[in-house]
């Protein structure tokens, strides 16, 4: 059984799921892929240890206090890849962006390999389970696009504005199929 609750963010409703004492989902309403990698059924629940911590957290970050997330139990449940890329994104310090490419690198590095794939890099980021503390929001294409957001590029850019990331070398992009 999973169990959920909701959290009043300053950027709107968050769900959260709990599986066994630990996050397996945070998502904003409207979110792509919202509740994307639950596959078992889910029940309301108002408060439990693990909520009223991720809740503090969140608190915590909302008000700009800085906050670890190795602090908190998480479990994204995902191939082995994408836990790999969600790992990578927990690496990068708050109020500091990266890129696809940067993650590809890394990862192609970590393997003995020549290259690794910006796109599969994206694909892995973009279906983060566990959105704003596996922080997807601060992956950037290597132009300073700030490319796509399964919560919306409003809210990534509200979000890294939050954490004090330097915008001025950053852009939306105009059309495509990162919006």
């Amino acid at each position: 059984m999973i169990y959920t609750t909701k959290y009043g963010s300053p950027i709107g409703e968050l769900l959260l799921a709990e599986k066994n004492e630990a996050l397996v989902g945070l998502w904003m309403e409207g979110q792509k892929y919202f509740m994307g990698s639950l596959r078992e059924e889910t029940k309301e629940c108002g408060s439990s240890l693990v909520f009223d911590q991720i809740k503090q957290w969140l608190d915590r970050y909302f008000h700009k206090e800085k906050p670890s997330i190795r602090e908190l139990p998480l479990s994204p449940a995902g191939s082995v890849f994408r836990r790999e890329v969600w790992d990578i994104l927990c690496e990068i310090p708050y109020g500091e962006v990266t890129t696809y490419g940067e993650i590809a690198k890394k990862i192609a590095g970590r393997h003995g390999l020549a290259r690794m794939s910006a796109q599969a890099v994206g694909g892995a980021v973009g279906h983060n389970p566990i959105s704003i503390i596996i922080p997807c929001h601060r992956v950037v294409g290597t132009n300073g696009s700030l490319t796509g957001y399964a919560g919306g590029l409003e809210k990534k850019i509200r979000l890294l504005i939050l954490e004090d990331v330097q915008m001025d070398k950053l852009f939306a992009p105009k059309k495509g199929t990162a919006l």
